[in-house]
């Protein structure tokens, strides 16, 4: 699995658990005074938010991203719907993008 293809994956998975955090357990802790799902899935994309970060500055580091676009990709899994829309315009500008191989040295070394 490449990387590209792990944020990817991180991506859709993170925001599809903020939503569910957002649209689902916040309303049942708001309006149905029922906390335990907020905290339950709120730990859930605690941590998976943090996987997505590391996996973002992986990305940004092989594919030698601009400080400010991997903070601004980084940002965009903190706003509900923002996620599919950064994965889609990262998917695209790197689809036609050729970067060297991961797992080889970054200064030309053969191994």
């Amino acid at each position: 699995m490449t990387v590209l293809t792990a944020y990817r994956v991180l991506a859709y998975v993170t925001g599809t658990v903020l939503l569910v955090l957002v649209c689902v357990a916040m309303p049942l802790k708001y309006l149905g005074d029922n906390p335990e799902p907020t905290s339950v899935i709120g730990q859930v994309h605690g941590f998976l938010f943090a996987v997505y970060a590391l996996c973002v500055l992986l990305l940004a580091y092989v594919r030698r991203w601009t400080l400010g676009k991997a903070v601004l990709v980084v940002l965009a899994g903190t706003i509900p719907f923002v996620t599919f829309y950064a994965e889609r315009k990262v998917a695209a500008a790197e689809a036609g993008r050729t970067a060297a191989p991961e797992g080889r040295a970054r200064d030309g070394a053969r191994g």
